[in-house]
């Protein structure tokens, strides 16, 4: 099998700048192609365009649509994006630490399972998502510093917009009211057990120890994991995220081999 030719760059996203790579590969066989698709379907529509990106935690979303959009902005042929995200529609820390969701029959403190489904302002996610329909719009973001929601930190003013998130394909009821507005979607999938080390590294890397981080994962990460795998509707388009962090676009011949899980999301896509 030929070499992978990576190209490395570095992106800044909420505040922080990460250090993002990607194969020439992917770059040239998936993202130009969906970019180009993007661009089409606003020429098409002569609208503003919203397509949702979504994917369990630890795939990387957030760090890819920033690389698309940067991307977007320096290729002539395409029509630049503005990448966005979710994480803005987290209900206020105030707000998690008053209220409840039911786990295992018994009520628990929404600020216990912060990043579930149920901690996020659907409605209102809804509201801004019409909003973004008919105008530029501000936007939420969740700062990771105070670790809460600033309202209207972001203006949004693009003709394509990205979003990302966890629950953006989540079949429950909802989220169907949100889904629909979308334009296009994208699902990026992988094995569980490689974001399973990947999230458990993220906690150590910010002072967990490896006994803490796993019960975090058995507690929070892993549920959430489990749970956009199995409860996504299919998207117009999947990639596989493959365990050196590549991607290839879902039902390529290398899914088996590469160990991939073939439940949960796979049988929605069949």
């Amino acid at each position: 099998m030929e070499e992978a030719h990576w190209r490395t760059v570095e992106l800044t996203i909420n505040g922080f700048t990460y250090p993002a790579r990607y194969t020439e590969e992917n770059i040239k066989e998936l993202f130009v192609p969906f970019l180009r698709r993007l661009t089409a379907l606003r020429k098409r529509a002569g609208r503003r365009i919203i397509a949702f990106v979504a994917a369990p935690p630890a795939v990387g979303k957030s760090t890819l649509v920033a690389f698309l959009e940067k991307f977007s902005r320096e290729c002539e042929e395409l029509h630049p994006i503005q990448a966005i995200g979710l994480d803005g529609f987290h209900y206020h820390s105030d707000y998690l630490k008053n209220h409840t969701v039911e786990r295992d029959g018994k009520p628990v403190l929404m600020q216990s399972v912060k990043g579930c489904p149920e901690t996020f302002d659907v409605r209102h996610f809804t509201e801004k998502l019409r909003e973004l329909k008919r105008s530029d719009t501000l936007w939420p973001v969740y700062d990771r510093k105070q670790h809460d929601v600033r309202e209207d930190a972001l203006r949004v003013t693009g003709d394509i917009i990205l979003i990302e998130g966890n629950w953006l394909l989540l079949e429950d009821a909802p989220w169907k009211a949100a889904r629909e507005l979308a334009d296009a979607t994208l699902f990026l999938r992988a094995d569980a057990k490689n974001l399973k080390e990947r999230l458990i590294g993220r906690k150590m890397k910010g002072g967990a120890t490896r006994e803490s981080a796993t019960a975090f994962y058995e507690a929070i990460d892993g549920p959430n994991v489990e749970r956009v795998l199995r409860d996504s509707v299919a998207a117009e388009e999947t990639w596989t995220m493959l365990a050196d962090g590549s991607f290839q676009k879902y039902g390529g011949a290398r899914d088996d081999r590469q160990g991939v899980r073939a439940d949960g999301i796979g049988r929605r896509l069949g």
